[in-house]
């Protein structure tokens, strides 16, 4: 969720379960208040906040240590996701989210998990060598402080680069649980425009996989084809270790969380 997606939590609030993890995005349009609002109202409707931090956007650690303590406050540090974030030049002194966790700020504000980002089909801005190396360097800086941590991807559409994903992480010896960025049910042009943004494979071939229809870009589509087809794979390869969802909410909290209900529902 965004900081302005409280009415829509509030909204959402019946259909999610009790201590689900929801994370609150850092954006460049919103300012402190907003972030630590969405942050606390997570936490007091029974829900795990999962706040954003969005390296290259501090402009000083002054900033950093401001946002955690505020976070503090409102019982929402215990979880965090350390992102690089969007701009081409770092505002501040952190160029990645690496150098946040080396930093050893996290610990002094009661942080215990740390999210790092994942990218099964790459990075449109960064190569894949760059990729790698910094997944390896950022679990190995929060093993050496003793925080958890949880690989949260991209969205995806294709399970064959995810799952080869999942392999390649495991076998540099990174057993932590990963969680695989699926989009909630959205209209077909909007998540084909998301996709376009972030670098995600989204080919005629591919969209159909998911189960887009191609011919009805007005309509909406759901993860269902895509979520059992990984389910599957993923039970082939016990050597897969812990691997887990994470919803992107783009057609709604509410929406996304009915879905998820319903599948599970259907699956029982």
């Amino acid at each position: 969720m965004t900081g302005k997606d409280v009415p829509g939590l509030i909204e959402a609030k019946d259909s999610i379960p009790a201590g689900t993890k929801i994370n609150v995005t850092f954006l460049g349009n919103e300012d402190l208040d907003m972030r630590v609002a969405a942050a606390k109202a997570v936490k007091e409707l029974g829900f795990v906040p999962v706040p954003h931090i969005s390296a290259r956007r501090l402009q000083s650690q002054g900033q950093l240590e401001e946002f955690l303590e505020r976070l503090q406050e409102v019982g929402a540090t215990e979880h965090v996701f350390a992102v690089g974030g969007d701009p081409a030049k770092p505002e501040g002194p952190y160029p990645d989210s690496l150098s946040v966790i080396r930093s050893g700020i996290l610990q002094k504000y009661g942080v215990r998990e740390v999210s790092i980002a994942g990218y099964p089909e790459g990075h449109p801005d960064i190569s894949d060598d760059v990729l790698w190396r910094h997944l390896e360097d950022k679990s190995a800086a929060l093993k050496e402080q003793g925080l958890d941590a949880v690989i949260l991807t991209q969205f995806a559409f294709d399970t064959e680069p995810v799952m080869a994903w999942i392999r390649e992480v495991r076998a540099k010896g990174i057993d932590t649980q990963i969680r695989i960025g699926t989009p909630g049910p959205a209209g077909v042009k909007r998540l084909l425009a998301f996709a376009r943004r972030f670098g995600v494979g989204a080919n005629a071939m591919i969209v159909k996989k998911y189960g887009f229809s191609l011919t009805n870009l007005m309509g909406t589509a759901g993860p269902d084809r895509f979520v059992t087809d990984l389910a599957a794979l993923l039970a082939e390869e016990p050597t897969s270790g812990r691997v887990g969802l994470h919803f992107y909410t783009f057609g709604g909290l509410l929406a996304t969380s009915n879905w998820a209900r319903e599948f599970t529902a259907a699956q029982s």
